[in-house]
């Protein structure tokens, strides 16, 4: 039985090996079933437009060669950050001492010149001009140092300069303004004449506060440590020293400075330098201290200029219109202006973006030999810059602008008919006297 089984399969096993086949004929084509059909791969599609340019771009950086495709917003800000960290760079190495005509020289590494090589200040305790990023040290430092001169001016000056919140410094003032009242109107009791310094008014409202403590020493408290009335234990108090107590007049002398002083401020230097006429009076290259973006602002600005395309397409309100104005104006903290004389000079400066056009046109009047006379200046395009209490970014002139300056031509045609000789120039002989080529 086992052998008859044996001998079925065998055969179904040869039938289903298909019809015989002579060795001397050749191999027919074998039929593809439906599933084999099915299975074969599909023709390759040629690559997409997106994969030729990533393909492009691999192959580049394999190369070491520049990408194919054209610049992004993207790479358009990140070279223009490259450029402006070179040029800070330079500016470095010319260091703060630098003379301001260095700024129109030609950079060493062929690099574009920078216009100006950064933004400076002039401090009002030393006198000593210093670049922005060090400006907030070199006021503590100053500070510090008129301790030596006057040490309750100073501690006021700390108060004032560097306790940012101008609510918090007022009733942490007027706080210490009572304590101080209190002693000059009962000067025999000696309770108005100690301050616990575990106090909880005194611990929120004036211990926090930055300077207080050295005023506190400078105008005749100190430090002891006393039995606490009714308690166990001491605490640590001001107590006015008697000397000071003799001296009330001075005391209530030293409240009114604490109360009506100001934030110690540097003021802006406005590196102004006059320029032979030149061709290049409207190209300005500005180092990186006239820009107030950070990195993240700067990715920023790059989603915005993407959105720039779509916004372009639709229809945007006046409202729509200012509130991207007003973002463009956020970007610069200062402004490099140059306004161009009739006879081709030009006289430069640099001023906060938010200054009012006022301080240029002040500006201009103390570089004139004649002060008196009358002059309009002109924007680009040729827009009078009549309203001068229009700050700089609300007339689009920031970053850096090129403005003329145009006499009053019935004051002007009074002055010749007169035959009075005019100087060569408008500008004061001392300004000439330094005069620069812009390059």
């Amino acid at each position: 039985m086992r052998k008859f089984f044996q001998e079925i399969k065998a055969d179904l096993k040869f039938k289903a090996a298909g019809p015989g086949q002579k060795l001397s004929e050749p191999a027919p084509v074998p039929r593809e079933s439906p599933k084999a059909a099915a299975a074969a791969p599909r023709p390759r599609q040629g690559p997409t437009d997106e994969a030729q340019m990533a393909a492009a771009a691999a192959l580049a950086r394999m190369e070491g060669r520049p990408k194919a495709k054209a610049a992004s917003s993207q790479e358009a800000i990140r070279s223009q950050v490259r450029k402006e960290l070179r040029a800070e760079a330079a500016a470095a190495e010319r260091g703060p001492d630098a003379e301001e005509g260095d700024a129109a020289s030609p950079a060493e590494d062929g690099a574009a010149a920078l216009s100006v090589s950064g933004v400076y200040f002039t401090c009002p305790l030393s006198g000593e001009r210093v670049r922005r990023d060090r400006k907030e040290q070199h006021l503590r430092e100053a500070i510090q140092a008129y301790f030596s001169v006057d040490p309750v001016a100073a501690s006021i000056m700390e108060i004032h300069t560097f306790n940012k919140d101008r609510e918090r410094v007022r009733v942490g003032l007027e706080t210490m303004a009572k304590y101080l009242d209190n002693i000059c109107l009962h000067p025999e009791e000696e309770k108005y004449r100690k301050i616990k310094l575990q106090n909880k008014v005194f611990q929120e409202r004036i211990s926090c506060l930055e300077g207080i403590h050295g005023f506190f020493q400078a105008v005749g408290f100190e430090t002891k440590t006393l039995p606490v009335p009714g308690q166990e234990g001491t605490e640590e108090y001001y107590v006015l020293r008697e000397e000071a107590l003799a001296r009330l007049d001075e005391l209530r002398r030293h409240k009114e400075q604490l109360l009506s002083s100001e934030p110690l401020r540097a003021r802006l230097d406005r590196q102004r330098c006059v320029f032979k006429p030149s061709p290049a009076a409207a190209r300005f290259e500005l180092p990186p201290d006239f820009y107030s973006l950070t990195a993240e602002e700067l990715r920023r600005e790059q989603r915005l200029r993407t959105e720039a395309v779509e916004k372009a397409s639709m229809l945007r309100t006046k409202a729509m219109r200012e509130k991207e104005e007003q973002r463009e104006m956020r970007k610069y903290n200062y402004t490099l202006l140059r306004v161009r004389f009739p006879d081709g000079y030009l006289l430069q400066g640099t001023f906060y973006a938010r200054e009012s056009v006022s301080a240029l046109y002040t500006f201009v009047r103390e570089a004139l030999r004649e002060d008196w006379l009358p002059f309009e200046l002109l924007g680009p395009g040729g827009l009078k810059l009549t309203d001068e209490n229009l700050a700089f970014n609300e007339c689009g002139l920031v970053p850096s602008a090129l403005l003329t300056l145009a006499w009053d031509a019935a004051v002007m045609a009074d002055i010749r008919a007169a035959g009075e000789e005019q100087p060569r120039s408008p500008l004061k002989a001392e300004l000439l006297a330094r005069v620069q080529t812009l390059s």
